[in-house]
């Protein structure tokens, strides 16, 4: 698997802001310089694939979704991405950008958290020619690499907030007090994940008591707070995996376990698989 970190610092489209867009008549590399970068990488960078005319399928995270007209799919940064071997759909706009871009912007956009795990969002008739009209005039602005940022980055904001809108139903707004929570939550795992916070120390940081962090967790997840972290390692563990060779035993330090035998069994409990089988499934990919 190839690494991409030099894919927007080197072939970006604006002199000011590591950003590019592709659509099937713009922005494409030259095939020997893609070719370069294979077909999976872990991103180091926002990307959004928006599909207007058929339809494509892409990996995320070891998952595959098949992505249709009037849908996009985005992919997060550290997330481990897998492009098609075969031709895109007829129509489609693709769009990646660094943190820099997001951190200029005037508000943050709940979706980039991914609260409800969803890689893919469906777009109505109306909110669909509202994106193709941003996308191409993103399209337009990418066009001369001296372009005022300012002027990209209004529209990049107009765009995740449609994005934004589309993610969140009537009945899930980002608004809501629980959900709120929910992503405060999220966000503390990420950013402690391999600290291994207990969940009384996370309810605590969050000023929750223990049993609402629970109800909430529970109703947006599917899992208590305990096998939701549980779970978000074992992802990490397979993302490093996949990623680059390591072994048993740096993968647990790494990921925070100070016993790589109790990192082992829980590898196998939680996927079914011992990690020796994992990686050999792998290579045989």
């Amino acid at each position: 698997m190839q690494t991409v970190e030099s894919l927007l610092t080197y072939n970006r489209q604006n002199s000011k802001l590591a950003i590019r867009l592709i659509s099937p008549a713009f922005g494409h590399l030259p095939s020997e310089m893609a070719q370069q970068y294979g077909l999976t990488h872990r991103k180091p960078h926002y990307f959004f694939l928006f599909m207007l005319k058929g339809h494509t399928r892409h990996g995320v995270d070891l998952q595959q979704f098949d992505v249709k007209a009037n849908e996009l799919l985005f992919i997060l940064p550290h997330q481990i991405h897998r492009l098609p071997a075969t031709k895109e759909g007829t129509d489609y706009f693709k769009l990646g950008f660094d943190e820099n871009c997001l951190s200029r912007l005037p508000k943050h956009y709940a979706f980039l958290v991914n609260p409800f795990n969803s890689q893919k969002i469906p777009f109505s008739a109306a909110a669909t020619a509202r994106l193709k009209a941003i996308f191409e005039i993103l399209l337009n602005l990418l066009s001369t690499v001296d372009t005022d940022p300012e002027l990209i980055l209004a529209h990049l904001n107009s765009l995740l907030a449609e994005i934004n809108s589309a993610y969140f139903s009537t009945d899930k707004s980002p608004a809501d007090d629980n959900l709120t929570n929910y992503i405060r939550f999220k966000l503390f795992v990420e950013d402690n994940l391999t600290a291994h916070p207990t969940i009384p120390e996370i309810a605590q940081k969050l000023a929750l008591n223990t049993n609402r962090l629970y109800t909430l967790v529970k109703h947006y997840s599917g899992r208590s707070p305990k096998e939701f972290i549980i779970s978000r390692l074992i992802l990490e563990a397979k993302r490093r995996l996949y990623y680059a060779e390591s072994s048993t035993k740096e993968l647990a330090y790494d990921l925070g376990f100070n016993d790589p035998d109790y990192f082992s069994r829980l590898f196998k409990k939680v996927t079914g698989q011992t990690i020796a089988t994992f990686v050999q499934d792998l290579s045989g990919n």
